[in-house]
């Protein structure tokens, strides 16, 4: 079996998002988050978070990248165990089984992403399309002849075109931050 863990190629995701997953954290898209929040109203980093974040288990911080690892039953059963107590204390889920129910439903839907080769990386956008959250995913993959992933090295990317007018411009969020 496959899952996402998060993953850091420079410290961009420490001043993007409020609190930055730690890389090889599991993961999931997060998008639960987001549930009874106007997505129209958030700015500043919680608005980086809706646009571009994975959400990483130990932390409930978020990851602008995920990888696809191997794991096996213990690594599904921590990652839903991390989750599940998440939605019991932050999300007010009723009781541990309800709580385990929708951490199944939303690790299920990540293991989905990882019908690519371990080690490839995945990158997530979301928007708002007639009142509903769509989610685009994109694979990116190490070049033939590189082994490790290194900022700005990929050459093969796999998913949907960018929509024009939703880039996130990490360079103006890091100035807001030195102000």
């Amino acid at each position: 079996m496959k899952l996402l863990k998060t993953i850091q190629l420079d410290p961009s995701d420490t001043f993007v998002f409020e609190r930055a997953a730690d890389p090889g954290e599991f993961a999931v898209t997060g998008t639960f988050m987001f549930g009874d929040v106007e997505p129209s109203v958030l700015q500043g980093k919680s608005r980086t978070a809706f646009r571009a974040g994975f959400l990483g288990l130990s932390s409930f911080g978020w990851s602008t990248l995920v990888q696809i690892v191997e794991a096996d039953a213990q690594d599904r059963a921590t990652a839903l165990d991390q989750l599940a107590r998440h939605l019991m204390e932050q999300f007010g889920a009723p009781d541990m089984d309800s709580a385990r129910a929708a951490a199944d439903e939303e690790l299920t839907f990540a293991e989905s992403l990882c019908n690519h080769e371990a080690g490839t990386l995945v990158a997530l956008h979301r928007t708002v399309e007639a009142g509903d959250i769509r989610e685009a995913f994109r694979t990116l993959k190490p070049r033939a002849d590189r082994k490790a992933f290194r900022a700005f090295s990929f050459h093969d990317i796999e998913g949907e075109d960018e929509e024009p007018g939703e880039r996130v411009d990490l360079m103006t969020l890091a100035q807001g931050e030195r102000q």
